[in-house]
């Protein structure tokens, strides 16, 4: 569970990331949980967008996300998701 100060410091990070996926149509699908799997296991800290064709609401498809690959969500705000997990193995991004 992210702290409030957490939570803050890492809106602030995802202001000035770029935007790596897309929830399209197909809505969360097992392709796109490995690609978003893929990406925190890099990055730690993944910003996503879904389109208007997306099949549900834009937090909805967050939580389910972050559900299927052991995340937190930070925030959603329009279309825009943002997604943690801490890399236990090589951390990017120091929180504390």
């Amino acid at each position: 569970m992210l702290t409030s100060k957490q939570r803050a410091k890492l809106k602030s990070i995802a202001a000035s990331t770029e935007t790596i996926l897309q929830v399209g149509k197909a809505g969360v699908g097992e392709q796109l949980v490995k690609q978003v799997d893929d990406a925190l296991a890099a990055r730690e800290l993944v910003k996503l967008r879904a389109l208007e064709t997306a099949p549900e609401e834009p937090g909805a498809l967050a939580w389910q996300l972050a559900e299927a690959t052991g995340s937190e969500v930070v925030q959603v705000i329009g279309r825009r998701l943002i997604l943690y997990r801490k890399n236990p193995k090589k951390p990017v991004l120091l929180l504390d």
